[in-house]
């Protein structure tokens, strides 16, 4: 009887001795997830300049007569001096374009009142210049006074006449602007466990931002200012 007693309470110790083992590592199992909960989220900004590798030039003129013949023969007069002063300042030919003539008839307008202006035909045209010959294009835009001297009414300031220029190599800097950011972002990372005494761990998730392109000013738009913000999620642990 009395072994009976003495088996039940050794075997009594022993669960008792695996209850509260299993709980120890049920604790521990549940302190380990916590530990790797914790998390930091730092962006890295990846910036640079680049220029940009095409130049779309409208260079836009306009007439005024009152015959529809002597207009049209003057626009055509005018876009061949542009063309010939654009060809010989090195644009080349094939990277020219002349875009029909827009004609307004003050006469056919149903408003204005009776007093209609001088001429009866307004007319605006321009010769576009598309070329990867960028600082070209530039030196001949310098000296386009010079061909106005010699009765070209040049038009600007609205869309259709907007110089623009084009980045388009975005493919070929988008993998070391993006390893850039990243790295950027992991030192901010890195400086974030050292102040809180933990250590990085591995990426739990990262996204990457949206390029943009900008011009770098608003006197140099043939220079581009090409940035992208990664945003990365590290664990951490003590």
């Amino acid at each position: 009887m009395n072994y009976t007693r003495t088996g039940a309470l050794i075997l009594g110790f022993f669960i008792f001795l695996g209850l509260v083992g299993a709980s120890y590592l049920g604790a521990r199992a549940v302190l380990d997830v916590k530990s790797l909960e914790r998390s930091v989220t730092v962006k890295g900004l990846a910036e640079r300049e680049y220029p940009a590798d095409i130049v779309i030039w409208p260079v836009q003129f306009t007439e005024a007569s009152n015959s529809l013949q002597a207009i049209y023969t003057q626009l055509d007069a005018n876009s061949g001096k542009i063309r010939r002063f654009l060809v010989d300042n090195g644009i080349a030919e094939t990277d020219l374009s002349l875009s029909p003539p827009a004609i307004v008839d003050k006469s056919a307008q149903p408003y204005g009142g009776g007093n209609r202006g001088e001429f009866r035909y307004t007319a605006t045209q321009a010769v576009t210049v598309y070329s990867t010959d960028i600082s070209t294009a530039r030196e001949a835009m310098k000296k386009l006074g010079n061909l106005g001297r010699e009765g070209i009414v040049f038009t600007g300031g609205d869309y259709q006449s907007r110089t623009e220029y084009l980045f388009t190599r975005l493919n070929e800097i988008k993998p070391a602007m993006i390893e850039e950011a990243t790295t950027k972002a992991r030192e901010v990372a890195e400086k974030f466990a050292q102040d809180s005494n933990s250590r990085l761990g591995k990426i739990k998730q990262a996204s990457q931002g949206q390029f943009t392109i900008s011009d770098r000013d608003s006197n140099n738009p043939h220079i581009k200012n090409v940035r992208v913000v990664s945003t990365v999620e590290y664990y951490l642990s003590d």
